[in-house]
């Protein structure tokens, strides 16, 4: 039976609170791994390389897997990245390519440039589906997943919902461009979005319609995934609430919310719908 084991983000343990108050690095991993995540998710993109060697001792520690996101700005930025991911004994390097180029024909091969680069490194890698970065657009990468069939997904469907500005409810069409984009998965992020805001408060009564949606993709997402994979395969959800200025916050600064205890709220749905997704497909549900 297939397992998930569930990350949680680096940087979304980052507060960022207007008073200056700021988790300890070794609290931050320490709470993560209390919780019974099985890793952290190294983020690039809020970190430099120094920075994140810096934690390597902590994975050590605490007994933490850990997960890269990475953003190569050049064809070759993945090389040190692919270094760090064979040092840290990283499960899967993300990549959030800012090489971006106009068409379809050139992003094709920018992907199977940087897939053969992670071949030849040894080291397993996604696309993972993210604004700003060549799978900015979900037409664009619906395109591009047809121009390159073998082509690796992350699925972090807020970016979507906000780039496409979904309304509530999707029509039919619209949920079969989704379910593209989970059907192709490798693995998962947990964010909730709407659309105009990349993530909501879960609890909000106003916020429920769009996080059920979440949960219902994710439910799906999980059903395509173990009807796939090979029976010794490891499911990956990461959970990602990003700081301010990701997380809504008021007038004095400070959040409207408490991410770490929704980031516990998402560990649960996945693990619950996890399970409701291995008895939906050994049953035939769909």
């Amino acid at each position: 039976m297939h397992d998930l084991h569930i990350y949680q983000s680096l940087w979304a343990m980052e507060l960022r609170r207007p008073d200056g108050v700021e988790h300890e690095l070794e609290t931050a991993f320490e709470m993560v791994a209390q919780a019974a995540f099985d890793g952290m998710a190294i983020d690039l993109g809020a970190s430099d390389m120094a920075s994140a060697y810096a934690t390597r001792s902590q994975f050590t520690r605490f007994g933490l897997d850990c997960m890269i996101n990475a953003f190569p700005q050049t064809i070759d930025g993945l090389k040190p990245v692919f270094d760090m991911a064979h040092d840290f004994d990283a499960k899967l390097v993300n990549i959030i390519g800012q090489v971006m180029p106009f068409t379809v024909t050139e992003a094709a091969d920018v992907v199977r440039t940087w897939m053969e680069q992670a071949q030849h490194a040894g080291v397993e890698i996604q696309f993972e589906t993210h604004r700003n970065c060549i799978t900015n657009d979900l037409f664009f990468t619906l395109q591009l997943m047809d121009a390159v069939p073998e082509m690796p997904i992350c699925a972090d469907l807020s970016h979507f919902v906000v780039d496409r500005e979904f309304r509530y409810p999707l029509s039919e069409v619209e949920q079969e461009w989704m379910h593209k984009i989970l059907r192709r998965a490798g693995s998962f992020q947990g964010r909730v979005a709407s659309r105009e805001q990349i993530q909501l408060q879960l609890d909000f009564p106003q916020h429920q319609k769009w996080v059920e949606l979440f949960k219902d993709w994710w439910l799906a997402g999980f059903r395509y995934w173990q009807a796939r994979a090979q029976p010794d395969a490891r499911g990956l959800f990461l959970c990602e609430l990003g700081p301010p200025e990701y997380a809504i916050t008021g007038a004095d600064g400070f959040e409207l919310s408490d991410r770490w205890l929704e980031a516990l709220q998402i560990k649960q749905w996945a693990e619950q719908l996890w399970i409701q997704a291995q008895t939906d497909v050994q049953t035939g549900t769909p």
